[in-house]
Formats: structure tokens, C-alpha cells, sequence
């Protein structure tokens, strides 16, 4: 099991923020799974059908939503999934087809709306903590292009440098692939999320894996709480 702690910056930062943790083992992400498909397809339907109508700012008003929406204005940035939803309501856009970990994930965040990461825990160097960007603070972002994290933003950090941040996802070096095996998900929840939509997503999550993975073993599952 991999520890992840808070720096004292970051809940100075933070007040009223939330870390939730899902660690989960034993799961081969190489297989199809038609379960996960399936209710991949029902909730994009129950989603156009509950938001059907809506404008963003419909969007922008709901619960939890708005906590992220507050969140990323205060760096001029849009809501990651808040765009996602908008493209499967207003644009008919189906969720990717990537792998069943990183599918569960994506999956899992339209339905609370709470954001989370999900890191291959084999290419975590720990230890692993939660904490604040400062000045100068770069990451090379999933895509390989290197990004400058603005100083306050949320972050994730381990033993060899920045691993996420909110406002720019991930980095190349530990997200999940095809051949994770042992995989963390951690959700990030400024102020004004409460703790029982981070712990609904975290339950969602492992539902969606557990349909493709019945044998998979939960190491934690929680809020980080000092």
C-alpha cells in the first residue's frame, strides 16, 4: 500500500479541501469489458436526459460543480469536466475508449462531476504527498509538452517531482497504461465539495472496476484525514 500525505502548504492553501484515495490491485487492464461499455452508454444517456436543455451556466450552477467551476475561474481556466459533460449533452459525444482503469475513472467523474487522477503505483517513487505549486513549478504533461504549474494550484508530488495538478492533469511518467496492474486514484475537491460526493466517486469507481475485475483487491479507500 503507497502513503500519500498533505503538506502543511497545502492545507494552509486549502482550507475546506479534500483528498480522497482509491488503491486498487490485481486488475488486468488489457481486457475488454462490454459491462463497462454498457454503462458507459447508460450514462451518457441518463446524462442528456437529466441535463437536456441545459446551458453552461445551468452546468456551472450545479452542486459540486460549482466548488470546481469557482475554483478554476480564479486561474481563468474552464472545469475539465465540466467540458466533458457538455460534450455528451450539447455535442451527442460518447466517453473515450481507452482502458478499462482510466475508463472507470472517466466514467465515474460525469456521473459525481468530482475530478480524480489515476496513477500506476509502480511508477510512483515514494513518498507521495499532496501539495501547492510555487514559483517555477513545471510538469511534462501527458502529452509531453512541459507546462508550467501556476504557484497555488493543487499538485501531487513524489520522490522524483510533480506527478498532477488540477489545472493540468497528469504527467507522462506515471499514468496508468495497458499494462498497469496496481493502480491509485486520487480525487482532488476544493472548498465546497463535500466529503460524501468524493467518497460516492471513489464507491463509483471501484463498482466500474470491480465489473471488469470481480478479483481485484482494494488496499485503501478513504479521505486523507490528519
Amino acid at each position: 500500500m503507497i502513503e500519500i500525505t498533505c503538506s502543511a502548504e497545502w492545507k494552509a492553501a486549502h482550507p475546506g479541501g479534500l483528498i480522497g484515495v482509491l488503491e486498487i490491485a490485481g486488475v488486468d487492464n488489457a481486457r475488454l469489458c462490454p459491462a463497462l461499455n454498457q454503462f458507459k452508454r447508460e450514462t451518457e444517456a441518463r446524462l442528456r436526459e437529466t441535463c437536456a436543455g441545459f446551458s453552461r451556466q445551468d452546468f456551472v450552477t450545479l452542486p459540486v460543480m460549482a466548488a470546481y467551476h469557482q475554483y478554476y475561474r480564479r486561474f481563468d481556466k474552464t472545469y475539465h469536466v465540466l467540458q466533458q459533460v457538455e460534450s455528451i449533452v450539447l455535442k451527442g459525444k460518447n466517453l473515450p475508449d481507452v482502458s478499462p482503469l482510466v475508463d472507470a475513472n472517466f466514467t465515474a467523474e460525469v456521473g459525481t462531476l468530482v475530478l480524480a487522477a489515476g496513477h500506476d503505483v509502480d511508477r510512483l517513487a515514494q513518498p507521495v504527498w499532496m501539495d501547492v505549486a510555487r514559483a517555477g513549478d513545471e510538469m511534462i504533461a501527458m502529452n509531453g509538452a512541459a507546462k508550467r504549474i501556476p504557484v497555488g494550484d493543487m499538485v501531487m508530488r513524489d520522490a522524483q517531482g510533480l506527478c498532477c495538478s488540477i489545472l493540468y492533469g497528469q504527467d507522462n511518467r506515471s499514468p496508468i497504461t495497458p499494462t498497469t496492474r496496481h493502480v491509485i486514484y486520487v480525487a482532488y475537491a476544493p472548498a465546497g465539495v463535500a466529503a460524501e460526493a468524493v467518497e460516492a466517486h471513489l464507491e463509483l469507481v471501484e463498482q466500474l472496476v470491480r465489473l471488469c475485475a470481480p478479483q481485484a483487491q482494494v488496499e485503501q479507500s478513504g479521505l486523507l484525514i490528519d
